[in-house]
């Protein structure tokens, strides 16, 4: 089950967010051919046209289980502060018997803060 954390955004900001990933024994999770995924939308429902896709890294070693997921301040100056937003994390990855494994990471909702300065 993903983890849950409810997020706030400034509109026309750039936004970084650095996950620590680790298995239930509390080791780092390699992420070594992991892919990851990670999306925001108004609603579960919403149409495709309002995903926003957060740029993932994985930087070296991915055997550290860290991951950045961003956005620029063109993304997050798009974006509606009326109402929240809903996002989640997926890793995926091939198993030995040519299985596409997907794993939710992390999931909950954002706020949007407006901006003045624009």
């Amino acid at each position: 089950m993903a983890d849950y954390e409810d997020l706030v955004f400034d509109q026309g900001a750039d936004i970084a967010i650095e996950l620590h990933l680790v298995n239930t024994d509390g080791s780092k999770k390699d992420l070594t051919n992991h892919n990851v995924a990670a999306k925001m939308k108004r609603g579960y429902n919403s149409d495709s046209s309002e995903t926003v896709e957060f740029t993932t890294i994985v930087p070296d070693p991915p055997s550290d289980g860290v991951l950045t997921l961003s956005l620029t301040n063109e993304q997050t100056d798009a974006l509606n502060t009326r109402g929240r937003y809903v996002y989640d994390v997926e890793l995926s990855f091939v198993d030995s018997d040519g299985n596409t494994i997907v794993e939710r990471v992390l999931e909950g909702k954002i706020r949007v803060t407006p901006s003045v300065t624009r």
